[in-house]
């Protein structure tokens, strides 16, 4: 045990944590506006992209991975249009990593970030609308300052279920040294092989991760609804 940890390559964890905070950056500046359409909007097909938004949670990792992989590989028309205009191949690399966590991660920004703006007193917004603000700033200034708790909670289980991603990851990256093999990768190959020992060290230390994104969450929102009730 301790020789692995001397030896431990670092590098599937550095890719884990990058690919999970691009992930996060990105579907934090997509998923707010998103977010804010999904809890304002009285339109009748607020349903259906709802469910659009939520499938990544249901669909099987590899049923979603497919998908994503047929979308972005040469024989698609994105995939086909990417490689002939830029020379940027989709697949089997880390852009293709980000383009898919994004999807399989969206509804982990999006959904509380929806509870949060649908939880906040319309009047606040009128008012806000009546001052002249524009939408745009009134959800800046107004409605993101006011949702401290769901905006934390989203980017955090967003990075945290990111950092854990395997099936989709799998299928669009595939397992490339310093490019796609990420922390669960790097795992699932441990125990193919049999290195049961190496498994355990990776697999402790991502639930160690995870154990402590998840305590920050419910610490901070503890903290933040006892501020309020001192406050009522």
């Amino acid at each position: 045990m301790i020789e692995i940890l001397q030896t431990l390559d670092l590098t599937p964890f550095i890719l884990s944590f990058k690919l999970a905070g691009l992930t996060t950056i990105i579907l934090f500046i997509l998923g707010m506006p998103l977010a804010w359409y999904l809890s304002q909007t009285k339109s009748k097909s607020k349903p259906v992209l709802e469910a659009i938004t939520a499938l990544p949670i249901v669909l099987p990792p590899s049923v979603l991975g497919f998908y994503i992989l047929w979308a972005l590989s040469i024989n698609s028309p994105i995939g086909a249009f990417f490689e002939e205009t830029f020379g940027v191949k989709l697949v089997f690399n880390f852009t293709g990593l980000v383009i898919a966590s994004c999807f399989y991660s969206l509804p982990f920004m999006v959904q509380p970030l929806q509870s949060g703006f649908e939880s906040i007193n319309k009047n606040m917004l009128e008012a806000s609308y009546i001052s002249g603000k524009s939408k745009f700033k009134t959800i800046i200034k107004v409605a993101l300052p006011n949702i401290k708790p769901a905006v934390i909670t989203a980017v955090i289980v967003t990075f945290a279920h990111t950092v854990g991603e395997f099936g989709v990851v799998l299928m669009v990256g595939g397992s490339i040294p310093g490019e796609t093999k990420v922390a669960s990768v790097a795992i699932y190959e441990f125990v193919e092989i049999m290195d049961y020992e190496s498994a355990h060290v990776y697999s402790g230390i991502m639930v160690s991760i995870s154990f402590v994104v998840l305590l920050s969450v419910y610490i901070f929102n503890a903290k933040h609804n006892k501020k309020i009730g001192s406050f009522s």
